[in-house]
């Protein structure tokens, strides 16, 4: 009797389960799939797409829409760069940054590694105006290599705190094996220490990429000309204000938004789960 009273509570626990699942995959999906529809039919107001996705007939006519009405071409293209940039620049930076502080010692080391953690303390918006103000001293508003500047910039104390605490768990033994064979500090990091830490320099470069691929406040900020605007920027001036119909355009955009994340994670998966698991090579 025990036994099968424990076999069914088992049996409906697992039932739960199940369903719970199931809605949390609904509640999850629903929205995704209401957007694909919402991209490929002819309207432009949302209330055509109907309840039950993909329940009108097909059309591409959002997204020839989106590429001859507007600028989108450019906003991809700008946001595209951006991002690169921003990616190939924290990246370089913040390995480097990291390795010497985890490998040497220099005067006033901790003061600098305790201020860097201090300034990651406060939020972005507190220094949004006297951004604006330097960016503005250096000719940089309405510029592209000024918001990748403030991006880079804003990004460094974190992330060298993250490749520090990382490099900290690569053994000294594998740079020092380098050494001995005649290798300069500079080359043991680029040929030894840096293929050993390719999982979380994998995730920074993730990280940094897809930190500005969205980011919307600090381009309204900045930018001012539509050639220059970002696809976050362009894509919401699509919809702002009362007179304003091109959801179902909007949501094509959004769909095409999304491909450099798919390609980037895909590519990415195997070392970003690496990351993760925090694999490192232990001392």
């Amino acid at each position: 009797m025990n036994s099968r009273f424990r076999f069914s509570g088992s049996g409906v626990s697992l039932t739960i389960l199940k369903v719970i699942l199931i809605l949390q995959a609904i509640l999850i999906l629903y929205p995704v799939a209401f957007t694909v529809s919402a991209a490929f039919i002819s309207e432009n107001s949302l209330s055509a797409v109907g309840t039950v996705p993909f329940s009108k007939p097909f059309s591409l006519m959002q997204f020839r829409r989106l590429f001859t009405e507007t600028n989108y071409g450019h906003w991809f293209f700008n946001t595209l760069k951006i991002a690169c940039m921003n990616t190939v620049i924290t990246v370089f930076v913040c390995s480097f940054t990291g390795y010497i502080f985890s490998r040497f010692w220099f005067p006033f080391k901790k003061t600098v590694m305790a201020s860097m953690l201090v300034l990651q303390m406060f939020p972005g918006f507190i220094g949004m105006v006297a951004v604006y103000v330097l960016l503005w001293k250096i000719n940089a508003l309405n510029t592209l290599w000024g918001l990748v500047l403030v991006y880079a910039t804003g990004s460094i104390p974190y992330n060298a705190w993250l490749m520090k605490g990382y490099f900290d768990t690569v053994s000294k033994d594998i740079a020092e094996a380098a050494y001995i064979d005649g290798a300069t500090p500079f080359k043991a990091f680029v040929k030894v220490v840096i293929p050993t830490a390719r999982p979380q320099i994998v995730f920074l470069a993730l990280t940094s990429f897809t930190g500005p691929w969205m980011d919307f406040i600090f381009p309204k900020l900045v930018l001012r000309s539509d050639d220059k605007k970002t696809l976050a920027v362009g894509l919401y001036e699509l919809i702002n204000g009362r007179s304003n119909d091109n959801f179902t355009m909007f949501a094509a955009g959004a769909i095409l938004v999304a491909i450099p994340f798919v390609i980037f994670f895909v590519m990415g998966q195997k070392s970003l789960l690496m990351s993760l698991a925090g694999t490192g090579g232990k001392e």
